[in-house]
């Protein structure tokens, strides 16, 4: 059989296996180099709720999706062109999402009586799962990743580690990447604690490299050409890592020290540990004892004249209410990232949903509106961070920025910018204040009020949960209550003078406007490009402002006949709208699976409403 070097213009891998068996790593390692190649991508790890699940069963099945190309990547794709499964639950939970011309990696050492009884197989899991059709290769990844390591002197504990780097290296020649990056990870991740550890995985890795190209069961290997990019330096970032990048640079922008006081809960936590990593930038951080400290020291700090932030999912956000109450009162700057995870309650903790938007907007007592953003993508997260903290600071607002589990966790290439790029953060400090300070007298063009810190000779001022007159003293005469409800509300209103308007992607009139917010873009965008490409003509106007709304998006919405609301969830933001514009015709397509949409579901429920209007 003569072997073909194969260009094409992208492929999606799927790593996957147990909890223990580094398809995290793997995957991360594999979408990292393809990024230093020059390739397009997007990330999609997928790992279970549960700390440590049973050995071989289908619910600790860890996976990792990589897609890379050339041009267009958009999502991690909705079907694989490679299923790496390092045992049979692997192969069991996630057979469905292999394409018709797939190539399947198996190994071979996991597939005996005891790994088939535990992920359910009865008989051939190949003939069982109906995939005999696809390139099946059966390799004894373990044994033959003992047999490189036999000399090596580590314990057969750690050689069994490394068979993940066995498996990468036999990816790396199927899709023809340059392992050097690689070597320098090694390098890098155990010179200073465990030196012995590099060459020993260098081998493994370089042996499944040789061993993938001397088999006869891999009929072709696989091209896929760097993407033509605006020039510049990218890393492959993830969402979490670009959030608080975003936030040290508006530290920055801004010239106030960040603090971030928060408690560790998934998919939120790195956004702490990578803030704490940057202490040489003035970033303090505090892990606190729970998720009310988190958000009440944070606004202490914003009290004191920080740029204060709060990091947090569905279940935190609940329990940080109150003090969200008490930073709409007390009008100080505060930014609080919610990174969404599928609820209610604990729900299921390491998958994606939107399910936190009507918590977002109402979830609090009294008449207490808050400021909403929502980062569309991982390098996305990073603008979306700064404007938080630009809208934070210049008006004098607690800001919720939503992000997801899936772009939190996921990555994609990242132009990084220079900071000469992006504008100053002027926070509205009392200086000059005429006679006596007044803690709640506002400009007259944003509403803001002054932001007095401890320290100021002749600003001391109260602030706390209680409602106030402009002059800072406690109140509660009723036509002062409703004046200073309708003031913090209008300043939130107003905030739309200062985002963009919203821009539609397509014809600016027609019969359908597809719509949606947060994560949601980059399927929709492929969805819509699919659905052109049949033929059809349809619109797309995707939201990075919540609360409020571009200014000219009931202007928008006019010019079309249906507007199609696609989410996670089931119809929060579609109910938003109906509220603020009952007069137009909405439909819906929902998904509240703890999964991102499938390109194909979208194409189907775009059809479906183009159908539907003729």
């Amino acid at each position: 059989m003569q072997h073909e070097v194969i260009d094409t213009k992208d492929v999606v891998i799927r790593f996957a296996g147990d909890s223990g068996d580094g398809m995290q790593l793997t995957g991360s390692l594999f979408a990292d180099m393809s990024a230093v190649y020059g390739n397009e991508l997007s990330t999609f790890p997928d790992y279970p709720a549960e700390i440590r699940a049973p050995h071989g069963t289908v619910s600790g099945v860890s996976g990792f999706t990589v897609h890379i190309g050339r041009e267009g990547v958009k999502t991690p794709g909705d079907f694989c062109d490679m299923l790496v499964a390092m045992n049979p639950a692997a192969l069991r939970a996630n057979a469905k999402w292999l394409k018709r011309t797939a190539l399947v990696l198996v190994d071979e050492d996991t597939f005996n009586e005891q790994g088939l009884s535990r992920a359910g197989f009865k008989e051939n899991p190949i003939t069982e799962l109906n995939i005999e059709d696809r390139t099946i290769i059966v390799a004894p990844i373990t044994t033959l990743t003992r047999e490189s390591l036999k000399d090596s002197g580590l314990d057969a504990k750690t050689v069994a580690k490394c068979k993940n780097m066995f498996t990468l290296g036999m990816a790396c020649y199927i899709y023809s990447r340059p392992m050097e990056y690689i070597y320098g990870y090694l390098e890098k991740k155990f010179s200073r604690k465990h030196p012995e550890l590099i060459e020993p995985n260098k081998k493994v890795l370089n042996d499944g490299y040789n061993y993938a190209a001397n088999i006869q069961a891999i009929p072709n290997t696989y091209h896929i050409e760097p993407a033509h990019m605006k020039k510049g330096l990218y890393r492959n970032i993830t969402g979490n890592q670009a959030v608080a990048w975003g936030l040290l640079a508006a530290s920055e922008k801004s010239g106030l020290p960040l603090f971030c006081g928060s408690y560790p809960i998934t998919p939120a936590t790195s956004i702490l540990e990578e803030l704490a990593l940057h202490k040489s930038l003035g970033a303090k951080t505090l892990q606190a004892e729970d998720e009310i400290a988190g958000i009440c020291t944070a606004i202490g700090a914003a009290f004191a004249g920080s740029l204060a932030v709060t990091t947090t999912s569905g279940p935190g956000l609940s329990l940080k209410s109150e003090a969200l109450g008490l930073a709409v009162m007390t009008e100080l700057p505060l930014v609080v990232v919610d990174v969404q995870r599928a609820g209610p309650s604990t729900g299921i903790p390491t998958k994606t949903e939107q399910t936190d938007l009507n918590q977002v907007l109402y979830g609090r007592n009294g008449e207490c509106p808050m400021a909403v953003i929502a980062a569309h993508s991982p390098a996305h997260c990073f603008d979306a961070a700064f404007e938080a903290a630009k809208i934070a600071l210049e008006h004098m607002m607690p800001v919720i920025l939503l992000s997801e589990g899936f772009i939190g966790n996921g990555s994609e290439p990242w132009l990084i910018p220079s900071m000469k790029d992006y504008p100053a953060i002027n926070p509205p400090f009392a200086t000059d204040a005429e006679g006596a300070y007044r803690p709640f007298e506002r400009d007259p063009e944003t509403l803001a009020r002054k932001w007095a810190v401890p320290g100021q000779k002749g600003y001391e001022h109260r602030v706390g949960g209680l409602e106030k007159n402009h002059d800072g003293v406690l109140s509660s005469d009723p036509q002062n209550h409703e004046m200073m409800v309708r003031e913090r509300a209008e300043k939130i209103a107003r905030v739309a003078d200062f985002i963009p308007e919203l821009s539609v992607d397509g014809p600016d009139s027609g019969k359908l406007l597809v719509v949606g917010w947060g994560g949601t873009y980059g399927h929709i965008m492929s969805a819509i490009s699919q659905v052109r490409a049949s033929g059809h003509e349809v619109s797309y106007a995707h939201f990075d402002y919540i609360n409020p709304l571009p200014r000219n998006t009931a202007e928008v919405f006019s010019k079309f006949g249906k507007i199609l609301v696609c989410e996670l969830n089931s119809g929060h933001f579609v109910n938003y709208l109906r509220g603020l514009m009952p007069d137009r015709s909405y439909l819906q397509c929902n998904k509240v699976q703890g999964q991102p949409f499938l390109v194909q579901e979208l194409v189907s429920a775009i059809e479906s409403a183009l159908q539907s209007m003729n």
